[in-house]
This record gives C-alpha cells, sequence and structure tokens, in this order.
C-alpha cells in the first residue's frame, strides 16, 4: 500500500514536466540560470514556499536532499511530515541532460518517466533556489535554512513576479521539524 501511494504521489509530479524549458504556460519566463554548479547544489534543501499541487498537500516540515551517486547521477530523497507526523519519503534520481541548459536537470521518481527541474534563480553562495518545472505550474522556494531572511523572501518573490508566477495561493510551508 505504501508503494502505491508513493507511486500515485510522484506519478502526478511527472505530469508537471511536459513542456520544453522556456516555454512555460501563460508565456512564463522559465530560463534557467546560466551556471549550475551541481557540487555546490548538492545537499539538503529546505522547502520555504511553493504553489499547490497534489502529491505534498498537507505536509511541513519538507526537505529534499540532494547527492552525487558514483555513476554521475544525482541521487534525491524528498521528505515531509504529514498532520499527524507519519513520515513521507519519495526517493528518485537525476541526471543534467546537457550544458546546454546550465539549470536544468531531469528527475524521476517512477521507472523510466523523467520530468524537467529548473533552477530559473538561484543565489551565488547557493543559500536559496527558485525552481520550476517545464510546465510552470510548480514553483518552490528552497533554501538551506528551515527559515528564510524576510527581505530575502521578498526579492525571490518579485523575482518570480517578474517571471510572470500568478503567487496568489502561494503557500508557506511549515518548518516544524529539522531532523
Amino acid at each position: 500500500m505504501k508503494l502505491k501511494l508513493l507511486s500515485i504521489f510522484f506519478l502526478s509530479f511527472l505530469f508537471a514536466f511536459c513542456e520544453a524549458p522556456g516555454k512555460g504556460k501563460n508565456n512564463l519566463n522559465l530560463t534557467t540560470v546560466e551556471s549550475l554548479d551541481i557540487h555546490r547544489y548538492m545537499g539538503r534543501w529546505f522547502e520555504i514556499a511553493r504553489l499547490p499541487h497534489y502529491h505534498e498537500r498537507g505536509l511541513h516540515s519538507i526537505t529534499a536532499n540532494y547527492s552525487l551517486a558514483q555513476d554521475g547521477t544525482i541521487s534525491v530523497t524528498n521528505r515531509g511530515y504529514s498532520q499527524n507526523e507519519t513520515l513521507k519519503e519519495a526517493r528518485g534520481k537525476a541526471y543534467r541532460p546537457d550544458d546546454l541548459v546550465p539549470g536544468e536537470l531531469k528527475v524521476s521518481f517512477f521507472w523510466i518517466f523523467y520530468g524537467d527541474y529548473l533552477v530559473i534563480e538561484l543565489d551565488t553562495d547557493y543559500q536559496w533556489a527558485l525552481v520550476s518545472a517545464g510546465s510552470g505550474e510548480y514553483l518552490w522556494i528552497l533554501s538551506r535554512t528551515p527559515v528564510m531572511n524576510e527581505a530575502i523572501y521578498q526579492d525571490i518573490l518579485q523575482r518570480a513576479r517578474k517571471r510572470g508566477f500568478d503567487l496568489g495561493e502561494l503557500i508557506v510551508v511549515e518548518q516544524k521539524r529539522v531532523d
């Protein structure tokens, strides 16, 4: 049952990534960052805010952990807690398709199905990131810390708006647990 639930949970994730980078819905600007040092991007990221979507509904304390595997791919572990404090975890893999789009990764949580993971804004010190999907329906604000400086957060929101995102339904993720 747990595997089936996780499969459904992340199958919906797959369908978010159907369009090519740079061509999001509603003329969103999904151009990725000009440079991404994948080694510096590795590690734990806290989800600060996101646009709503099914597979994270009701979760808090959401994190994503990226690590380089020996074969050159990236191991991905997403974690979050339900309201009754049940840990929900999904493991996936990612890779860089090419260097022509430096901020693009392909991510899979289910078998051979990959979707776009687009780093569209990134702090020069790799302390925060703004990430979307090829469809532009998904948006995440990630931080290396569970609490983000308010001025930085407001700057990131402004960047997202300039790219065409409607933030009216933005969900601020409660980070109650940092384990």
